[in-house]
């Protein structure tokens, strides 16, 4: 199996790939643009067959969906998604006229209300997919200006090393297997084999290592790896 990952993709969909599924034109239109202009790959479905599909060909960061839509409700779609084991942890934002509650969108709604809740969701549940600058035993990572520095000093990193060290450092002291980087990092969808995972870790250490950095990335023996606080 090759490396069949586009990199230019990648470096395009920093900002997280969003679901929308909503029926009325004019309000899917309007949640696109917004979504577009802040960085975000945008997917679209009228309905829950065609976001049914969708999900089988791009697993999303996150959804949004309409409460009410013609044919199956969005909130069985939001059931099918909680119930598949691939699919059960994108955060769901349900766009509803009803009372609102926690990541519900009450409609009519702003579209900076609506992007402030995004990025709250986002932060919660993929930290690594928002535009906070993260900072760890004096290594800095912007994810807007796409640099790292430490000791006074630029880091540079290729487009996968970025993107694994930015995973790494909002995810720290936690063991991740291959196959789950693999996962978090390349997506689910594109096949590559485990050992890419080592080469890429090598050349992070290979980038992190001027500056003693490189201690931080600890592989844990038949597991996998994990990001320290602290440098050894």
């Amino acid at each position: 199996m090759g490396t069949a990952w586009n990199e230019s993709r990648s470096e395009a969909v920093m900002g997280g790939a969003i679901l929308v599924v909503e029926d009325e034109p004019a309000i899917q239109e309007l949640i696109a643009v917004n979504l577009e202009h802040a960085g975000h790959q945008v997917l679209r479905a009228a309905n829950v067959p065609e976001a049914e599909a969708l999900v089988r060909e791009v697993l999303p960061d996150l959804v949004l969906l309409d409460w009410m839509l013609p044919g199956p409700p969005g909130v069985n779609f939001a059931r099918q998604l909680r119930s598949d084991q691939r699919t059960k942890d994108i955060p769901i934002i349900m766009l509803t006229a009803r009372a609102q509650e926690q990541d519900k969108i009450t409609k009519p709604f702003s579209p900076r209300e609506l992007l402030a809740r995004i990025k709250a969701v986002m932060r919660r549940r993929a930290p690594q997919l928002t535009e906070d600058i993260v900072e760890i035993a004096d290594l800095k990572l912007d994810p807007v200006a796409h640099r790292v520095s430490a000791a006074g000093g630029n880091i540079d990193l290729g487009p996968t090393e970025f993107r694994m060290l930015h995973f790494f450092m909002t995810h720290p002291e936690r063991v991740y297997s291959r196959a789950q980087l693999l996962d978090e990092i390349w997506g689910d969808h594109v096949f590559v084999e485990e050992r890419t995972v080592d080469v890429h870790i090598r050349r992070l250490r290979q980038a992190l290592e001027p500056t003693e950095h490189d201690s931080l990335v600890e592989t844990v023996r038949g597991t996998g790896y994990r990001f320290r606080r602290a440098l050894a």
